[in-house]
């Protein structure tokens, strides 16, 4: 089965969490390349609604742009999105970039806590995968993700790096993902320290935001104008999160330690840092 000409032709497939996000926005920087700002998950939770709906996803790419893609990070650790991703786009070129399952994690409980989807310490979802999201847990383990997507896809068709990286070397990590897709780099040096989704962004009070979640798209435009961020400015505040104990730290870097040593196995990559105890960080 052959995918129709808008399909994407490469996919950031995750890892969730590990600030895909500025990846995407340093490609949509590029003029060659069209990809939707909203993440589908076609491939993953939403493949129920068919092919017409993704669709929608591309309609408004302009005229003549080179090369189409998209962002779903949740694809990484789906058990099917492998698998169907490979049936109709068996040369699709993808992207994953990784962050210290740690940190991942903990990252997955502060997205949940400041929506107010949990409201317990970290020690209740990250000590075990008996709690009511182990994806919290599981979403980390790369190399157990990772191994089905090799059985699909040739090596040379799926490019990994680390989180860490971005902040180090992003020049050369925007150059080594456009080379990756096949496309002439573009590379904005303002823009690069700009972060997405960062959970240290200063935000509305819960309340405030569950009420105004059905306006979310009517205010999108009036998002930057100097009265509209006035305003914002004066209510946001930046979120105190539950911290993470060295103890529990140290409790997950064991728990993926072997998923860790399988990985650079697989991937030849040195994941070094992510092995130093949490007494050793502090």
């Amino acid at each position: 089965m052959m995918a129709p000409e808008w399909y994407p032709r490469f996919i950031v497939i995750g890892a969730v969490k590990a600030a895909t996000t500025w990846i995407q926005a340093r490609l949509q920087d590029n003029p060659a390349i069209f990809m939707p700002r909203a993440e589908p998950h076609y491939f993953s939770s939403e493949f129920e609604r068919g092919e017409d709906w993704y669709r929608t996803f591309f309609e408004n790419r302009p005229q003549g742009v080179q090369m189409i893609g998209e962002k779903s990070a949740d694809y990484l650790a789906h058990p099917l999105a492998a698998e169907r991703i490979a049936r109709v786009m068996p040369q699709a070129r993808l992207v994953l970039q990784l962050r210290n399952p740690v940190d991942r994690a903990y990252s997955d409980y502060k997205m949940f806590y400041r929506r107010g989807t949990v409201n317990g310490e970290p020690e209740e979802y990250l000590r075990s995968l008996d709690n009511p999201f182990p994806r919290f847990l599981q979403d980390g383990l790369y190399a157990r993700h990772l191994a089905r997507w090799y059985d699909l896809f040739p090596r040379e068709q799926i490019l990994v790096y680390l989180y860490e990286d971005v902040t180090l070397q992003p020049q050369r990590i925007v150059q080594a993902v456009s080379e990756h897709i096949g496309v002439p780099p573009v590379f904005r040096p303002e823009l690069a320290g700009e972060r997405e989704n960062s959970s240290r962004t200063a935000m509305l009070p819960l309340p405030l935001r569950k009420a105004l979640a059905p306006l979310k798209e009517t205010v999108r435009p009036l998002r930057g104008k100097p009265v509209f961020e006035n305003v914002r400015a004066l209510l946001a505040r930046e979120i105190a999160y539950p911290p993470l104990a060295p103890s529990l730290r140290e409790q997950l870097r064991d728990f993926y330690a072997r998923d860790i040593e399988t990985l650079e196995a697989i991937c030849g990559l040195d994941l070094s840092r992510w092995k130093i105890p949490a007494r050793s960080t502090a």
